[in-house]
């Protein structure tokens, strides 16, 4: 069962009332290549989501995204208690000295010092940290069911583009009994000519210009290309039928494939087989920028 290396999921989480927005985009690349968004609250969790990542989606490009919806969190903030109760102490002792009064509006002076108040949010506790990774876990589940729904399209297709080579080549083989023939019929007519024209038809050894015939005819024989092309069409097939996905395997089969293909075409010597080559290129073409996007 292949997978695709494109995928979406969005899910949201309600904790204490605020709405959090988990998102995921995916797509084709040779390693796992994770870029994050996450808001100040959850930065220190950013280890933890990259390694659920890891674990689910293996390889990719993927886009990961938090948001708080900005409504639900406009009143957050966050007071520096330890920092506001040190200036306090530091204050009333300063007045003692001084022989001051602290004054009524101590608290509100403190709240305009630096660091004291700051806009934002607390980490998660461990109660709204697990409903937001619960959110997580469904975001990186139906980026996955994508994935599978994508890959089975892309398998579909390149099945179908597999046959249609294999359609192909058998078109081939009535055409190879024309080339061996009309070749031979070529080679007859040149040697019948060049007898015309040498005067010296007593050193002329047509036996071993027949092996040498023979040779070339051989030399040019696709039998064996047939065969092994075959093969690695099924072989591809196979691989992708396979419970797991084989993306860079099948990249490899590919490329056999299309070393077959390419020593038909250079030893076809007819017009009608090379179209046919031609077909069977621009099908593999497709099939490998598919297989580029195949886990």
């Amino acid at each position: 069962m292949i997978r695709s290396m494109t995928g979406f999921g969005k899910t949201t989480a309600n904790p204490g009332g605020r709405t959090v927005n988990i998102e995921i985009r995916t797509l084709n690349s040779k390693t796992l290549d994770v870029n994050t968004r996450i808001p100040s609250q959850y930065r220190d969790k950013e280890s933890e989501i990259r390694a659920e990542i890891n674990k689910v989606l293996e390889r990719g490009k993927v886009d990961f995204m938090i948001t708080v919806d900005s409504d639900s969190d406009t009143n957050d903030f966050i007071i520096n208690r330890q920092l506001a109760s040190k200036y306090y102490t530091e204050i009333r002792q300063m007045a003692i000295e001084f022989g001051e009064k602290t004054g009524e509006n101590i608290i509100s002076d403190i709240l305009k010092m630096p660091e004291v108040l700051k806009a934002g949010r607390e980490a998660p506790d461990e109660t709204e940290w697990a409903q937001v990774k619960a959110a997580i876990a469904g975001a990186l589940e139906l980026t996955e069911a994508f994935r599978i729904a994508e890959g089975e399209l892309l398998g579909k297709d390149m099945i179908a583009r597999i046959q249609l080579i294999l359609d192909l080549l058998l078109k081939v083989e009535p055409l190879e009994g024309m080339r061996i023939g009309n070749l031979r019929e070529r080679f007859q007519r040149n040697q019948d000519e060049f007898l015309e024209k040498t005067t010296k038809v007593d050193k002329f050894d047509e036996n071993r210009f027949e092996q040498e015939i023979f040779w070339y005819l051989e030399k040019l024989d696709i039998t064996e290309e047939k065969l092994r092309l075959r093969k690695h069409c099924d072989y591809f097939i196979d691989t992708l039928n396979s419970p797991e996905s084989n993306g860079r395997k099948l990249g490899f089969i590919t490329q056999e494939i299309g070393r077959e293909i390419n020593t038909l075409g250079s030893k076809a010597y007819n017009a009608e087989i090379q179209m046919i080559v031609v077909q069977m290129k621009d099908e593999l073409e497709k099939i490998k920028e598919q297989v580029s996007n195949v886990l």
